[in-house]
């Protein structure tokens, strides 16, 4: 695409991401734009890229994925309660 990724560019690199988080043998921190962050949501669940659009993310929220029952899974999405009070 001459004005950006291509989706099958940007499903590869939110793959490389999960990848490299499923690799760890600790916890990871992932800092980035929305964008990026709902498409490793989606990639994160398996679902294809086009999930992530349906997925909201405010900025300055904080998400955890992880595991449930052995598979991936949301543990919380979009927390801004570190910006109450």
């Amino acid at each position: 695409m001459p004005e950006g990724e291509s989706l099958a560019e940007v499903t590869a690199r939110a793959d490389e991401v999960v990848a490299w988080a499923r690799s760890a043998d600790r916890d990871v921190l992932v800092f980035a734009h929305g964008h990026i962050l709902r498409s490793i949501g989606a990639r994160w669940l398996g679902l294809p890229l086009d999930f992530a659009a349906r997925i909201r993310l405010n900025p300055t929220s904080l998400s955890i994925l992880g595991w449930a029952y052995g598979d991936p899974a949301i543990e919380s999405w979009n927390d801004l309660g570190h910006l109450a009070g």
